[in-house]
């Protein structure tokens, strides 16, 4: 199994291209099973949740294509299976957004009740829910989803209980092709979101209000193949600020939306960064600033995201003064809390509240990565701290991280990816 041994102290220095978002990527792939010619897609991160999306759609009988410039192309026009196996599902909680493109086109689905980060419960019940208020019939059987809807689905407006992303996603891609309007209430609206429905709009859906909380569906007898580029990854931009801020370092993130993180540059900004931007690129400069602790409350888009949450918490464990996180969106998200204290943070844990009392000193130890965000924030601290740190388990943070190691040692990191 893989780990990650970083050598720290690190000031970060340079500039680092942003890749293709995970998030996006991920729904768009799966909405490739509603074209029913083929699909090119760029800017596609290549990681093992996008691998394992390919391999589930190659499962159900999608021809995958890769160029030499790593463009994707993928042909969903003689599906042979609508089924989702659990050990490809087992991995990825993105798994259940295939159920909505079958069952919108196929007017079938069987998917094994999806795995991924064990950061608390995520309940597919609105995706079930909002499915069956669109007439499909859904019985859960053996850990399967087990959807059927032989007359097709029909459009119904939908309030959902919770704002919830991949709720809203896949419940837009069984709404594309179903009869008559669907209205999708309290729906996410998040980039990626707005990404897939952009996406969608382009192969001929009809998507209006993506990026506000009230989304219309008109559905459309079929969808057509289309060339898209995939938008940029917000969190992985998100990431490499953050290490720049710990090591009072510079660095200059490019082909990325800064449109995107206006809530997280903000709290950049009241953390001491000097933050500036032009159209398609971001700059942290940190050197010669004092970091200050920060107040975040996680919340869903526009406001303070969830999947930096982590990353944040490293950096006021090393500022000045107190800082409170308050994390509104997951109930299990401070696993990374342990491993940062063996490397000398001091937070306390009250329910969903993390303080921090700040430190200008963490110290290198063997940890483990928990989920996918606290993978990285493990590797910032590592980049502050004094001595060697092993970072084991790695396997989370090559689910959203495109070459992690080799850009930060672009940006001046002693860092080295061992297998034991």
């Amino acid at each position: 199994m893989d780990k990650l041994v970083i050598r720290g102290p690190s000031v970060i220095s340079g500039q680092i291209p942003i890749s293709g978002s995970k998030n996006a990527a991920l729904p768009i792939l799966m909405g490739c099973l509603l074209a029913e010619t083929p699909v090119t897609l760029s800017n596609v991160p290549h990681l093992r949740d996008v691998t394992t999306s390919l391999q589930l759609l190659a499962t159900m009988g999608c021809d995958v294509l890769m160029d030499e410039r790593l463009n994707i192309t993928l042909d969903c026009s003689a599906i042979h299976s609508k089924e989702a196996p659990y050990d490809l599902v087992k991995t990825m909680r993105a798994s259940i957004l295939v159920m909505g493109p079958l069952l919108s086109r196929f007017g079938e689905a069987k998917v094994a009740l999806p795995g991924g980060c064990a950061i608390g419960s995520r309940p597919v019940d609105i995706h079930i829910e909002g499915m069956r208020e669109m007439g499909a019939i859904i019985d859960i059987d053996e850990g399967f989803i087990i959807a059927k809807a032989p007359q097709g689905l029909r459009g119904a407006e939908i309030t959902m209980p919770i704002v919830t992303v991949t709720g809203t996603e896949n419940l837009i891609m069984a709404a594309v092709l179903a009869k008559g309007r669907t209205i999708l209430r309290k729906a996410a609206c998040e980039p990626e979101v707005v990404d897939l429905a952009d996406f969608l709009n382009a192969m001929g859906a009809r998507i209006r209000g993506a990026g506000t909380s009230v989304i219309e569906i008109d559905g459309v007898s079929a969808l057509k193949g289309v060339d898209y580029r995939v938008i940029p990854d917000r969190i992985e931009a998100g990431t490499y600020l953050a290490a720049a801020a710990v090591t009072q370092g510079c660095v200059t993130v490019t082909d990325v939306d800064p449109t995107h993180l206006e809530a997280v540059l903000e709290k950049f900004k009241q953390a001491g960064a000097l933050v500036t931007s032009t159209e398609n690129t971001i700059t942290l400069d940190m050197r010669g600033r004092s970091l200050s602790a920060v107040d975040i409350e996680t919340q869903p888009y526009p406001l303070f995201p969830t999947d930096m949450q982590a990353q944040f918490l490293v950096m006021n464990a090393i500022a000045e003064g107190t800082g409170r996180v308050k994390e509104t969106i997951f109930e299990n998200r401070y696993m990374h809390v342990a491993e940062l204290e063996k490397m000398g943070a001091r937070i306390t844990l009250d329910g969903n509240e993390a303080l921090t009392i700040g430190q200008n000193q963490l110290h290198g130890a063997e940890v483990v990565a928990t989920d996918l965000r606290a993978s990285a924030c493990l590797i910032i601290a590592a980049l502050v701290a004094q001595g060697t740190t092993v970072v084991n388990r790695i396997y989370h943070i090559d689910r959203g991280y495109e070459r992690i190691e080799e850009k930060f040692h672009r940006l001046g990191v002693d860092i080295q990816r061992l297998s034991s």
